[in-house]
């Protein structure tokens, strides 16, 4: 039953930060910009009082871990933190250094280059923090890629009113 409570406890963790995750996409979805002011102000109030809501929950689920767990954790954690920091500096740069990351913490043959020195931290881990690295990284990912499908769609719809400008020009 201890196992199982844990379980459902890490299930919680998860769903809320899936919860928190649609809730952003929505906020910052291209459809947002598509609809009227007012309508766009009543689902922002909406989405920011879901959101508030969402964060007073507060589930934790505590990993028992040995010091060189512990250490092999906080370098992880390090190593990925250093790359979201320098994000806006170079964001394909730093999608690559986490897609080289991620390579290292799946079973799975990666489409990439694999970040050997990352792995072995991440192996010196606890299984459960493997786990919550993995899905940070996946999380960051993810964000990346709908981050650069906004950008593109931005870009899109600013070269076509351009377009469209130089076209009533003429």
């Amino acid at each position: 039953r201890v196992e199982a409570f844990r379980d459902a406890a890490s299930a919680m963790e998860q769903e809320k930060e899936i919860l928190l995750e649609m809730i952003h996409n929505i906020q910052n979805s291209q459809d947002m910009r598509h609809i009227s002011e007012g309508e766009r102000e009543e689902l922002n109030l909406t989405a920011n009082r879901l959101m508030g809501r969402t964060l007073t929950v507060e589930v934790s689920v505590e990993t028992i871990r040995n010091a060189q767990q512990q250490e092999s954790l906080l370098h992880a954690t390090k190593m990925i933190d250093e790359i979201v920091n320098k994000l806006l500096d170079d964001l394909e740069d730093a999608k690559m250094r986490l897609m080289s990351l991620y390579g290292a913490c799946t079973s799975d043959v990666p489409a990439g280059p694999i970040d050997q020195k990352f792995q072995s931290v991440v192996i010196g881990c606890a299984i459960e923090d493997q786990k919550k690295i993995k899905r940070r990284l996946e999380t960051l990912l993810r964000n990346l890629e709908n981050s650069e499908k906004s950008i593109t769609l931005l870009e899109h719809q600013k070269s076509s009113v351009r377009q469209s400008c130089n076209n009533k020009q003429d």
